[in-house]
């Protein structure tokens, strides 16, 4: 999906953000440029894998096709998913993401732990497009 924004495979399998240096705040998306905290004078960016675990901060279901420049395949009929909020366990920031296929919404409380696992947000002939999901603990793909 989107290049430095996760990596690794199977447990391994991480958000990246960056945290400064000067205040320790932590961003995701990743910020490579400049601190984005108002009260910072700025410091030194450092690539850092993110909690694999949060609690859902809050949750909603998808039920229609988003617009451009999302993917998808307008033959095809649309399948629901849901969203999820994820307050990160060690960082306290929120980071939104598709729940794992299987997951619904019927699945999810707010502060259910959940943890970050990898996933395809779409695939053709020729390409695969890897994203992350968020499943509850405990469950299995």
């Amino acid at each position: 999906m989107v290049a430095g924004w996760f990596a690794g495979e199977g447990d391994g399998f991480r958000l990246l953000g960056t945290r400064c240096a000067a205040c320790a705040s932590v961003f995701f998306p990743r910020e490579d440029h400049h601190c984005r905290n108002p009260a910072c004078g700025g410091g030194e960016l450092a690539e850092v894998p993110l909690s694999r675990r949060g609690r859902v901060w809050s949750y909603t279901d998808s039920r229609y096709r988003p617009p451009s420049p999302y993917v998808s395949d307008p033959e095809l009929s649309w399948e629901p998913y849901a969203l999820i909020a994820v307050e990160l366990e060690a960082e306290r920031i929120v980071v939104l993401g598709q729940a794992a296929p299987g997951v619904t919404v019927e699945d999810l409380t707010v502060g259910t732990e959940v943890e970050v696992v990898p996933g395809v947000l779409h695939e053709d002939a020729e390409t695969t497009w890897t994203t992350w999901h968020w499943r509850p603990t405990g469950v299995k793909a």
